[in-house]
């Protein structure tokens, strides 16, 4: 009798069924919308140039070729894009953590001088911006168009701010510091020796997020460096898109002899894969790192999440 009703218990009823069904084919169909793009771009990038301008290549590569990644390595400034791309991010990182985890730890203090005040002009910031002109008039004035640290010091993240002063104030307990402070710990030495090595989700998280703008942003670069050999990689890649874009377009337009007009139209397929090619390196690095921080990005998320 009792296996009996835990046996009508366990049953589902057909609307439960139905429920997983659905929830099944929504996230399948969400998870090749996803992957589907970043598997186009990795077969695109090892197939052949004519095949990819005839668009034959569809789940498969098509005459496996390794063209387009030596194109796309011969180009001379794809190294020195690399390497100050690197540059960037981990000076965004660096510069990101230094000014957003203090503040956030002294906002997340209940008893810090006009807290309300100061919450509210910082998140004012979130949604009202001086525009870009205003940026670009103070980064002249201080001397820093065509310099490489015009792209590392950014300003603040409001954003990101929240969501480090929300770790501290609801994952840190309030006695460490008040046993802390009996034992003569200053303020400095308890974000020093307290909060800093507790908080290493959420530094985890910034860290990404800092690291994933930087890497992927190219217009500030276009508008604040001239100098290419200062160029990051993204503005590289754009650049000789648009290159390959304005040879098509003079090859199309007849005003070239046959053979000139070949030519275009050769470097304009090749432009064309090697521009796959370029996405798959320059995503490499992230590919690379998120694996590392994925326990601790998850756990910084979730705990935001829960508690915010």
């Amino acid at each position: 009798m009792v296996k009996a009703r835990k046996n009508n218990l366990i049953r589902r009823s057909k609307g439960d069924v139905v429920f997983d069904v659905v929830n099944f084919v929504l996230i399948t169909i969400m998870t090749l919308l996803i992957i589907y793009p970043i598997y186009y771009t990795i077969i695109v990038s090892f197939s052949d140039i004519d095949a990819v301008a005839t668009g034959k290549v569809t789940y498969r590569p098509v005459n496996f070729s390794l063209e387009a990644y030596s194109y796309a390595l011969r180009q001379p400034r794809i190294g020195s894009g690399y390497l100050n791309s690197f540059i960037y991010t981990a000076g965004s990182i660096l510069w990101g953590l230094f000014i957003t985890l203090p503040l956030a730890y002294a906002m997340s203090k209940k008893y810090l001088f006009a807290k309300g005040v100061i919450s509210w002009f910082f998140i004012i910031t979130m949604y009202f911006s001086g525009g870009m002109i205003p940026c670009y008039l103070l980064r002249r004035d201080l001397h820093l168009l065509n310099n490489r640290l015009v792209l590392i010091l950014g300003a603040l993240s409001t954003y990101n701010m929240v969501i480090a002063r929300t770790y501290f104030q609801n994952s840190i307990p309030d006695e460490l510091y008040e046993s802390a402070k009996c034992d003569g710990a200053s303020e400095f030495r308890c974000f020093f020796t307290i909060a800093l090595p507790l908080a290493a989700p959420i530094i985890a998280v910034l860290a990404l997020y800092f690291g994933v703008a930087q890497w992927n942003s190219y217009f500030h670069a276009m508008i604040y460096l001239s100098s290419a050999d200062k160029f990051p990689l993204q503005l590289v890649l754009h650049t000789l898109l648009n290159a390959s874009m304005q040879a098509l377009t003079s090859a199309e337009s007849g005003s070239l002899t046959s053979g000139e007009a070949l030519d275009l139209m050769r470097q304009a397929k090749i432009a064309e894969t090697m521009k796959y090619s370029m996405i798959f390196i320059s995503s490499a690095p992230l590919l690379i790192a998120y694996p590392f921080v994925q326990k601790f990005f998850i756990k910084g998320m979730m705990i935001g999440a829960l508690k915010g």
